[in-house]
């Protein structure tokens, strides 16, 4: 076959679509966004760039016997890569602020009520109950998380889904503050909170992944995974005894893990799957879902304002999410903008804590009620 021959063979119709085209577009707009603007770029650009290739005509890189086919069934179907992330994650997570302070648990709870509300909107547009779980666990604000729910309960959603989670929360810092300002008045704001720190004993630091794995492994045993892998990882940090298994996991093993599974996505965002009216629509959920989080943190915070006495700031309650410690960072700078001298930033890592415990707790509660239910 010479030269003239093959390019005939590419630009065939049935070689490169117009769908394959733009999906490679999108591809290159996800490169971009990571390299030009840094967002989320540890995961979009590998996602970004399996998208090219999944794209790529002729290639079958994408095919069951493919690369990128055989990372997914490897990685993805196995939900290998996700739960070796948790471990990773939980390697990295200091729960001390919220052993401090249990209280914020409540928070975190409160900061996931865009996932059902999601649910509820997404089945009322016309998705099936496994579809419209997926996209509401997009509200957990924890790329790991969604990824492992949708690729159990609805594969065919697996991409927009973790795209569209990501996405967002590379904009919790843009998204956050205007609804903080929104719902909260300028008293409220201004409102100090002098923060006294409480000595957590490494004996409760140790029993509290062990705890929270049993509790949560008897309540939703279909969470068992998500919760056992991030508490494993928790539980090697706060051993002190494993050094360097806890370097690996929150390093090496997370690093690895995190390549592997971005071209695996990366490689179901062909035309025909990604490129449909459900894609827009998710896209509007997903924004939904992360409002929807935010306010009920904010509004729950601003009901501990009133029966605290006045003595609790309410925009503590938007870190009560899972886009640790981004989330809280937002919250310490908007206090202060309204406050040189207000220091909010250690309540509001509790309360991101115990979110970003709450999106497993979350994630796992919905994945076992779906299953019963389908």
């Amino acid at each position: 076959m010479d030269i003239l021959d093959t390019l005939s063979l590419f630009l065939a119709p049935t070689a490169l679509t117009w769908k394959m085209a733009v999906m490679m577009l999108m591809g290159g707009i996800l490169l971009y966004l990571a390299i030009a603007h840094d967002m989320e770029p540890v995961l979009l650009l590998p996602i970004g760039f399996g998208a090219i290739l999944t794209n790529l005509p002729l290639t079958g890189i994408a095919s069951p016997e493919g690369l990128l086919g055989r990372l997914y069934d490897i990685g993805i179907a196995t939900e290998i890569f996700p739960l070796l992330l948790f471990v990773g994650l939980g390697a990295m997570t200091d729960f001390g602020p919220l052993l401090e302070n249990p209280g914020m648990a409540l928070l975190g709870a409160a900061g996931h009520l865009g996932i059902f509300a999601t649910i509820l909107l997404a089945l009322g547009l016309g998705f099936d109950l496994s579809a419209a779980s997926s996209i509401g666990v997009i509200g957990t604000m924890d790329g790991p998380t969604a990824i492992f729910v949708a690729a159990r309960i609805a594969p065919d959603l697996l991409a927009p889904i973790t795209v569209v989670a990501y996405s967002y929360m590379a904009l919790v810092p843009i998204i956050q503050p205007p609804i903080m300002r929104l719902l909260t008045t300028d008293a409220e704001r201004k409102v100090r909170m002098p923060y006294s720190r409480q000595q957590v004993s490494k004996t409760a630091r140790v029993l509290f992944p062990i705890i929270v794995t049993i509790f949560v492994s008897f309540l939703a045993p279909v969470a068992s995974p998500l919760i056992a892998t991030i508490m494993f990882g928790n539980l090697m940090r706060e051993s002190g005894v494993v050094e360097g298994l806890t370097n690996a996991a929150k390093s090496e093993i997370a690093n690895v893990t995190t390549i592997f599974l971005g071209l695996a996505v990366g490689s179901r965002m062909t035309g025909d799957a990604f490129i449909r009216v459900e894609t827009l629509a998710i896209l509007g959920l997903g924004l939904f879902a992360f409002v929807m989080d935010m306010a009920g943190g904010i509004l729950f915070g601003k009901l501990l304002y009133i029966l605290s006495g006045k003595k609790f700031n309410p925009l503590i309650g938007s870190a009560g999410i899972s886009a640790f410690p981004m989330s809280a960072r937002v919250v310490q700078r908007i206090g202060q903008e309204y406050d040189m001298e207000n220091f909010l930033l250690m309540h509001a890592m509790g309360a991101n804590v115990a979110g970003q415990l709450g999106s497993v707790i979350a994630g796992g509660v919905v994945l076992s009620l779906i299953t019963q239910l389908i």
